[in-house]
């Protein structure tokens, strides 16, 4: 009987869980489920992991150490260029010169290399390539034009340009025995020099862009250009910024590219600007401005080069590549004017 009685005692004295506090755990739940369910880049993440999977389980070499250090280099040098298209996006801008602005810093860091050793040239190479940005930009403010009409220009522009240089010739003669090619074009620590400028830069323009006055402005620019005008954002300025961001990112790339790859043919960089948008658009940077997502621009980049070397894997013909990353950018931009109106009418 006593001991029924404590047993009783012992019940009535521990902490009972009420139904309010029940609430509130289950309120906390679906808080947390819907903060890691509306994370920008959880799609394209679920994306990619499925590739991987699918294409894996056919083709178990895909998943071997070389092959994936391979496809990670090569989204890395895409990637880099597409952090600097999401700030475009933002501000409902694309540039379509990429492409060529990356090839004319790797065929000029190759012919000046000789002449004045590979790291100043690359510096050098660098450089002009924020020039060729800030070109656009210019242009587009002056005649007060959208980028990408003045793009679809620069775009054969600086493609003629790189046959101009190498008269149509691969460039020769580089001092492949510099450190230039030894540090930038290995790995460290398993993993590819250029994977740790893409985290770096990464991390870097995440924080620009979400946290920053100037990410501040182009996330507001993209969102309505006549209000952020009339609010005293210096819209052109801005939009030269993002240009200049864009040319110097693309020839951050081709000198990571020229590094790893030790030569430079005057076909390099051809459909690149398509990957470039592909990867920005698919990580989940909407066309329609005001909003973007760095880290979705890596990812992004990686499903492309898995796309990409998925094709190798199942002896798809190789002209196919540009079609299927159209094909994959179509379905991205469809997905996202579909949720959007999705998202315009819940509102409502």
């Amino acid at each position: 009987m006593d001991q029924t009685r404590g047993s009783t005692a012992e019940l009535s004295e521990a902490p009972q869980t009420t139904p309010t506090q029940t609430t509130a755990l289950g309120g906390r739940n679906r808080t947390l489920l819907g903060r890691i369910f509306s994370v920008d880049e959880l799609g394209p993440l679920l994306a990619l992991v499925v590739l991987v999977v699918v294409i894996g389980s056919f083709h178990s070499r895909f998943l071997d150490g070389d092959v994936v250090v391979n496809t990670i280099r090569s989204a890395c040098f895409v990637g880099i260029v597409a952090y600097a298209m999401v700030y475009l996006l933002a501000m409902t801008e694309i540039d379509l010169s990429v492409g060529g602005t990356y090839a004319i810093a790797i065929i000029l860091a190759a012919e000046w290399m000789s002449a004045i050793g590979p790291w100043l040239a690359a510096l050098l190479a660098i450089v002009v390539a924020v020039a060729l940005g800030a070109l656009n930009g210019v242009l587009a403010n002056v005649f007060r034009i959208p980028v990408i009409l003045i793009t679809l220009g620069t775009f054969s522009a600086y493609r003629g340009l790189v046959q101009v240089i190498t008269g149509g010739r691969p460039a020769s003669g580089l001092p492949l025995d510099s450190s230039f090619f030894s540090v930038l074009g290995e790995n460290w620590l398993g993993v590819p020099v250029a994977a740790w400028a893409a985290l770096t830069l990464g991390v870097i323009l995440t924080f620009v862009f979400k946290k920053t006055r100037f990410g501040a402005m182009v996330r507001a620019t993209g969102s309505n250009h006549q209000a952020a005008e009339f609010s005293g954002i210096p819209v052109r300025r801005i939009r030269l910024y993002g240009l200049m961001l864009t040319g110097g990112l693309a020839g951050v790339a081709g000198i990571l590219s020229l590094a790893y790859y030790q030569g430079a043919d005057p076909a390099v960089g051809v459909g690149f600007e398509m990957q470039v948008i592909a990867a920005a658009i698919i990580g989940g940077t909407a066309i329609s401005g005001g909003t973007g997502t760095v880290p979705g621009a890596l990812i992004g980049a990686l499903i492309v080069a898995v796309i990409n070397s998925g094709l190798v894997f199942f002896s798809v013909d190789p002209n196919w590549t540009l079609f299927v990353t159209g094909a994959v950018v179509v379905v991205a931009v469809c997905s996202d004017a579909v949720l959007r109106r999705r998202r315009e009418r819940r509102a409502k």
